[in-house]
Formats: structure tokens, C-alpha cells, sequence
């Protein structure tokens, strides 16, 4: 296994908590973490951006009251006002800023995409060399989760305000580039086939921008059975129309992308709502597949249940090449605010395949 950060471990049960030197950047995973005023960090389902030298944390902004709304009795699911995306910068991923709401939600209007009672999830924030502007996607969404849309914003400057530019399903009209006519017959359980004019469901999802500057978007599909990854237009506001299924029948969710080595990678989750299953990933030599499955990464105490966790993204460490940070939700279903962030590094074994493995603190490299 190759080591990539200063960590502690297990012994006989016992916990080893190593002494940092002074100085160092220690990550605790699982504790409370506050901003530079003392106030709990509220950044959920997030994504990270590194510009300028700055580190962006945005995520999901949770206050008040969990709640069990009617429409979601069926499925058990929780819910909490939605707050709109937050975002927070740092210079060296402990000590954390809060720079307010990137993009608000609108309690003023009912009917307004995002309206208090609808659903805004997973924000990410790409940067467009092109066009210069900070792109932010998301997952849009009615009370009932059958919206099953993305939304996009658009700002000058990382830190916002961004602009809302709206909600669609994408890649209406657009057939993938893997599917058979099969794929394509129409019938009452052929969710593919019955969205292609209209546009495809998409739910919890990520944004991914390659090497050479193309980007994608990954989401949850089909009623969140199968995944989709779908390049993205130039200017990053659009599906390019170009998208291929992945996961086929597999039901993955929370997908966080990376790329190491000339592959691509994928931590994701399977779909139980706010509750934690047995991590996923996957590794690819072309970013439209094949995936090939590689289990779950985990290792450690809780890592058959990703240590309580979902996962929300995979961040590459600035300025170290082949370090990576996995971040992660454990959620508080029945007090969704007090949810807590799970932060650890990726390791490589012999054979490629990552590995995160539970630590109670460890350090992040100078």
C-alpha cells in the first residue's frame, strides 16, 4: 500500500493517537468542525474547487427543524427547509471562512425552483477557463423528489452570488451512446425509453472536468437505477448531448469522480435514503465506460457501512500529485442540520485499487 499522509491507526482495539508536530494540519473525522467565527461549518453534499490558491467548500445549507413531509411517508424519507448553497474558502483545508450563501433559495416564491420547500442537493462548482465563469450544477428537485432535475447557476467571482439560470431533465432528445434498440423499445418499466424526448431523470449527482478541459456530469438515473455520464457543452451550462449509461441496473447514488494515473475513478453508494450502506467504486480507461466494479473501499472499524457515511466527493490535494482527500456525509436523519463531515486520504494498493481507511486523526501533507 502506498502512504500518502501522516496517519494513526488500531492496535488491539486501542485507539493510537500520534502527537502532531506543531503546526500540522490535523483532520478529525466525525467531529464538530467550526468556521473562523466559531459557528458549525453548514456545507452538506458538497463539493470543493481549488482557484487562485484558495480552497471553496459549498455545500448544502440545513437550519431548522427535520421533518417528515407527507408526500414522503411512503419511503420513511426526512427532509429540512432548504437554504440554498453555502460556501466557505481556505488556504489550507482545516481553518475555514465562511463567505455566506452563494446561491440563496427564494422563500419569497412558492412556485420558484427554489422555493424553501423544494430540494436543492449536491452542489458543485466548476471553473470554465474559456468563458471565465464559475459554474455551479445541482440536484433540483420537487417536495416528492419527481422533479428529477439539474439545476445551474453562473457567477464571476467563486465565492458568489451566482445567478440562477433554471432546471432541466437533460440530454432530451438524445439517445446514449451505448444503447441498443432494445434499450430503446418502449414499454411501462423502460424509464430510458420513456424519458428520451423529454429529457432524463437526474438525482444525486457530480461534476467532473477533465484534463483537457472537457466536463461531465454524472447523475443518478432511470429512478435511480442506473447512473449516467453526460459531457457537458463548452461553455458548462448545457448537456452536449453525448451521455452514456453506466451501472446499468445497479442503483449507485452519490457518485465522487477523480482521475489518477491515466484512470478514472468512482467512490458512489447504494440508494437507502439517508441511511449508510456498504461503500462502491470503480474504475474506467474512458470516462463513458466500461466501469468495472471494485468493491468497497473501505477499510477499518464501521467499514461495512462506510463508517456510518455517504459519500459526496473525491478532492485532489493542490500541488500534490496522486493525493486524495475522500469526503463524506454522515448524516443525522432525524436532525439533518447537526450532520457531520467525514474527511479521508485515498490509497493506492498494488493492484490500483483504492482504499480509504478509517482514522480517528491524521495529517494533511505539507
Amino acid at each position: 500500500m502506498k502512504n500518502l499522509f501522516v496517519a494513526t491507526g488500531i492496535v488491539c482495539g486501542l485507539v493510537l493517537l500520534a502527537a502532531a508536530p506543531a503546526g500540522a494540519r490535523v483532520v478529525e473525522p466525525g467531529t464538530i468542525w467550526r468556521d473562523t467565527n466559531g459557528q458549525i461549518i453548514n456545507a452538506h453534499g458538497g463539493g470543493m474547487l481549488f482557484h487562485e490558491g484558495i480552497y471553496y467548500w459549498y455545500g448544502e445549507f440545513k437550519e431548522g427543524l427535520t421533518y417528515l413531509p407527507k408526500v414522503n411517508k411512503a419511503w420513511g424519507g426526512t427532509r429540512v427547509i432548504a437554504g440554498g448553497v453555502s460556501c466557505y474558502s481556505s488556504t489550507d483545508l482545516v481553518t475555514w471562512k465562511n463567505e455566506g450563501l452563494a446561491l440563496p433559495s427564494n422563500a419569497q416564491d412558492p412556485d420558484h425552483d427554489l422555493a424553501a420547500e423544494n430540494v436543492i442537493e449536491r452542489p458543485k462548482v466548476i471553473y470554465n477557463v474559456r468563458t471565465k465563469k464559475f459554474v455551479m450544477w445541482f440536484h433540483q428537485d420537487s417536495p416528492n423528489y419527481a422533479a428529477a432535475r439539474s439545476g445551474v447557476a453562473v457567477s464571476d467571482t467563486p465565492a458568489g452570488p451566482f445567478k440562477y439560470l433554471g432546471s432541466f431533465r437533460p440530454n432530451a432528445g438524445a439517445r446514449p451512446l451505448n444503447a441498443t434498440e432494445e434499450d430503446l423499445k418502449p414499454s411501462p418499466r423502460n424509464l430510458l425509453a420513456r424519458d428520451l424526448e423529454g429529457g432524463q431523470m437526474a438525482r444525486d449527482m457530480t461534476v467532473f472536468v477533465d484534463d483537457d478541459g472537457t466536463a461531465y456530469q454524472f447523475y443518478a438515473s432511470e429512478s435511480n437505477q442506473t447512473m449516467h455520464v453526460s459531457q457537458l457543452s463548452d461553455d458548462y451550462l448545457r448537456p452536449a448531448g453525448k451521455y452514456a449509461r453506466i451501472h446499468i441496473g445497479k442503483a449507485w447514488e452519490a457518485p465522487a469522480i477523480f482521475k489518477h494515473n491515466g484512470k478514472y475513478y468512482m467512490i458512489g453508494s447504494g440508494t437507502t435514503g439517508w441511511d449508510p450502506n456498504p461503500g462502491r467504486s470503480a474504475v474506467a480507461d474512458s470516462i463513458f465506460g466500461p466501469w468495472r466494479e471494485l468493491g468497497n473501499p473501505c477499510q477499518g472499524p464501521g467499514a461495512e457501512l462506510t463508517f456510518g457515511c455517504q459519500s459526496n466527493y473525491v478532492l485532489p490535494v493542490a500541488g500534490r500529485p496522486g493525493r486524495f482527500i475522500a469526503m463524506f456525509d454522515r448524516w443525522n436523519k432525524w436532525n439533518l442540520q447537526d450532520s457531520l463531515y467525514v474527511w479521508l486520504p485515498v490509497e493506492f494498493d498494488a493492484e490500483g485499487k483504492l482504499l480509504v481507511s478509517w482514522q480517528y486523526r491524521w495529517t494533511l501533507p505539507e
